[in-house]
């Protein structure tokens, strides 16, 4: 083909974008009325798909296709996957971690036991650290003062009961110049640590036969009571015969070293005893003698009651 006017057709005609040239504007090309083509064509815009083959008449109207992202909304659409020959899409499957195809959270259940049983184990440490805390609070500690009872036989379970209690009432006292002397039994005040009036205590009490009688009123009631003795003694245990209104009581009053007071220094052997006698209301004698096979070797300032059976 050369160059110039090679048949009937117009340059415009052979190319329908003429128009935007200057040569073809000039050869009268125009822009085209009713969608691309040559000028005047009957070609119109259809939407794709919507072009039928082999009929006659107006093409029919397509569907108006609206949704978001330019996905359709309506039943026409189809994916290619779900036609004949169409594209094979590929599933993944989520593992699955229970019953029912349902994914499972984290263990809450274990994460809760294993919370419990700390707070369970601070309440047990703290409960254990409490406990041990009363217990270290002071044991038992020996009492210098002997709390020994003198009597042959046990108390009842009714006087064990009482020696727990207080004294009901303050009883009288008395001192060594105040008792009765039997025997060879004999005031005297030139060893320290005497308590009763100016430092006066009995001696010679290691003969047999030797004795104090302390005869005691106003006594509230019929019931046990506690005598209290002092002494001194810086020997082996000794031991005295203890009679109440003329009855000797129990085997014999234990006038053991307490002081642990040695080498004949009276002055540091000072201590005391007791027993647990029944009293008479009213008037009562207490004696301490020294009677054949009894160990006498004190030395003897005071007498004085508790209402009960007390230790101290």
């Amino acid at each position: 083909m050369t160059a110039g006017n090679n048949g009937a057709s117009t340059p415009e005609d052979d190319d329908p974008f003429g128009y935007l040239y200057a040569d073809g504007q000039a050869n009268g090309a125009q822009p085209p009325s009713g969608g691309y083509g040559y000028p005047n064509s009957l070609n119109r815009v259809r939407p794709v798909g919507t072009r039928q083959y082999g009929q006659s008449g107006p093409a029919p109207q397509a569907p108006q296709q609206q949704g978001a992202h330019g996905q359709p909304n309506t039943p026409h659409y189809a994916a290619p996957e779900t036609l004949p020959g169409g594209a094979t899409t590929v599933q993944s499957h989520q593992p699955s971690h229970g019953g029912g195809g349902r994914g499972r959270g984290p263990n809450t259940k274990g994460l809760l036991i294993g919370a419990v049983a700390v707070v369970a184990a601070v309440v047990i440490g703290i409960s254990v650290a409490m406990i041990g805390g009363d217990d270290d609070k002071g044991g038992d500690q020996a009492d210098s003062t002997p709390t020994q009872s003198q009597e042959s036989g046990e108390p009842t379970s009714s006087a064990s009961k009482g020696a727990d209690e207080e004294e009901a009432a303050e009883l009288p006292t008395v001192d060594a110049k105040a008792m009765r002397l039997g025997g060879t039994a004999a005031l005297a005040s030139d060893v320290e640590g005497a308590q009763s009036d100016g430092g006066i205590y009995v001696a010679g009490l290691d003969q047999p036969g030797a004795s104090v009688t302390w005869t005691v009123d106003g006594i509230p009631k019929d019931g046990a009571y506690t005598v209290f003795v002092r002494y001194s003694t810086t020997d082996d245990p000794q031991s005295m015969t203890l009679t109440v209104n003329g009855k000797p009581f129990g085997s014999k009053l234990n006038m053991d070293n307490f002081a642990r007071a040695k080498d004949g220094d009276f002055s540091k052997g000072w201590t005391q005893t007791f027993a647990w006698p029944t009293l008479n209301k009213g008037s009562n004698t207490i004696s301490v003698s020294c009677a054949d096979g009894d160990k006498c070797n004190v030395l003897l300032d005071q007498l004085w009651l508790k209402e009960g059976q007390v230790k101290k």
